[in-house]
């Protein structure tokens, strides 16, 4: 099985799982996001451990985005939104760069360098 192919899909079904969970998830809390997370950090418990380990993990993909378009203005934009809504924006970009590089992984992690 070609590992692009499969790659693909992952992406896919991760940022379409996200979007739809992200719906549910609206209808039964609201617009809080922020407020939840930030209160389950704030507890000290396994929640709160989950959430702060997830925002490091955003954080350095955010730093990649960033470093991987040499820190250009669409980067940062790209950056902070994937930041806040995490892989309902990585994913898709993933899977753009995968087609815009030919599916080169290389060309993908590091871009023109």
């Amino acid at each position: 099985m070609n590992f692009n192919n499969t790659f693909k899909k992952l992406l896919i079904v991760q940022a379409v799982g996200l979007l739809v969970y992200t719906f549910f998830a609206f209808q039964a809390e609201g617009a809080n996001l922020f407020g939840i997370f930030l209160n389950n950090i704030k507890s000290l418990t396994w929640n709160g451990q989950f959430n702060l380990d997830f925002s490091c993990y955003l954080l350095l993909s955010a730093l990649w985005i960033m470093w991987r378009n040499k820190f250009t203005a669409s980067s940062f934009i790209i950056a902070i939104v994937g930041m806040i809504i995490g892989i309902m924006i990585f994913a898709p970009y993933l899977f753009w760069l995968l087609m815009k590089e030919k599916g080169d992984l290389k060309r993908v992690l590091v871009g023109e360098r």
